[in-house]
């Protein structure tokens, strides 16, 4: 894991990434305790969480189905010495993170309380609406790289949109966060209104790994260990690109952005090959694509590098990136959990200084407009 820097960095210590400051698209905050939220929370719903908790779509309370490799998913190293869970002092995550690795801005993305899953819709709303707000008092305010998304659960459609509303007006978020884990595949109608909506105020669309929708995370069934299920990230994104593109979203919203996040991108080449010859034999049944799937991919879809793949050679790699697009990657460290990416060493293959410049910055600032 790697070691809290407190000291200034030496100069062969600083890669080009450094030096050009860094754009972190996935940054992990946390609640110190519920308590935090009590100022952003209506009183009903704060009896609600203490007597009745949260009701997932799974058949647990509490937590999730499968234990973690580490508490709380977290580096070792990352709890703060001043206690409450990782992520939860922006002090200590300044020292850890932003400070040493010079981060320009980081992207928040907050996965605490299954806001996305509870199927209590109204109850699950209550919840987005009081995490949204705490994103700006608990860190945005106090330090002003750390940008907020607006976190709205899609399978209460109207509940989303009133949500979005709200926050626009407040006008200090980037972009508009749903799960791939949804009840069902995204490219569907009825997710469409957040999109329309997400595209008329210029903001990105995030889907970052998670959730709970209901229904076993792999095509196989459920996994038998937190590794399986671990893996299934990935699958689930690449169910969602094929859903979102072959249903015809990129098409009817041409200037919406949609960013994966947390999912890699070593999955992205044959499933878009796959994508293409389908289309090609089948296209008389999706009259409403114009275009190959792999043409709607490169244009409207970016994706984070974090879990960044490592192969055995450095040339595969170096391979997978130029297919993907240099200018299709972000950079995320996935701060604090154990898989986290240190920008200093996480490509394992040479990178032009052209090459780091987009992927460690310029890309997200096209993409989220900094």
């Amino acid at each position: 894991m790697s070691e809290v820097i407190d000291r200034p960095l030496r100069d062969d210590e600083k890669p080009a990434a450094t030096r050009l400051r860094i754009i972190d698209c996935d940054v992990h905050p946390s609640l110190h305790s519920l308590d935090d939220l009590n100022e952003f929370l209506p009183k009903r719903w704060q009896q609600h969480l203490k007597e009745y908790g949260s009701h997932l779509r799974t058949p647990y309370l509490f937590t999730t189905p499968y234990p973690r490799s580490s508490p709380l998913i977290a580096r070792r190293d990352a709890w703060p010495p001043t206690g409450g869970p990782p992520g939860s002092d922006l002090a200590f995550m300044r020292k850890q993170h932003l400070d040493p690795l010079d981060v320009e801005f980081g992207i928040l993305q907050v996965l605490d309380l299954f806001i996305f899953s509870q199927q209590n819709l109204e109850f699950g709303a209550a919840i987005q609406r009081a995490i949204n707000d705490w994103q700006l008092a608990f860190w945005s305010h106090r330090d002003p790289r750390l940008k907020a998304s607006i976190l709205v659960g899609q399978d209460g459609t109207d509940l989303a949109i009133a949500e979005i509303e709200r926050c626009a007006k407040i006008g200090e978020y980037i972009q508009v966060n749903v799960s791939p884990r949804a009840n069902e595949p995204l490219g569907r109608r009825r997710y469409w209104p957040i999109y329309e909506r997400a595209q008329e105020l210029d903001l990105p669309l995030g889907i970052h790994v998670g959730g709970y929708g209901g229904h076993a995370p792999t095509g196989g069934g459920w996994p038998s260990y937190y590794v399986e299920e671990h893996q299934s990230n990935a699958h689930t994104i690449a169910a969602q690109l094929a859903s979102l593109v072959i249903e015809g979203v990129p098409e009817r919203f041409p200037k919406l952005k949609i960013v994966f996040i947390e999912g890699g991108f070593g999955w992205i080449p044959p499933a878009v090959w796959r994508m293409d010859q389908h289309f090609e034999r089948f296209r008389s049944e999706v009259p409403h694509l114009k275009r190959k799937p792999s043409e709607y991919v490169r244009e409207h879809f970016w994706f984070t590098t974090q879990p960044i793949d490592e192969p055995d050679e450095a040339r595969h790699l170096r391979a997978l990136i130029e297919w993907v697009g240099i200018d299709r990657l972000l950079f995320s460290s996935d701060y604090p959990h154990w898989d986290f990416d240190d920008p200093r060493f996480a490509f394992k293959t040479p990178l032009t200084e052209a090459e780091r410049k987009k992927i460690f910055s310029t890309n997200a600032r096209a993409v989220y407009k900094f």
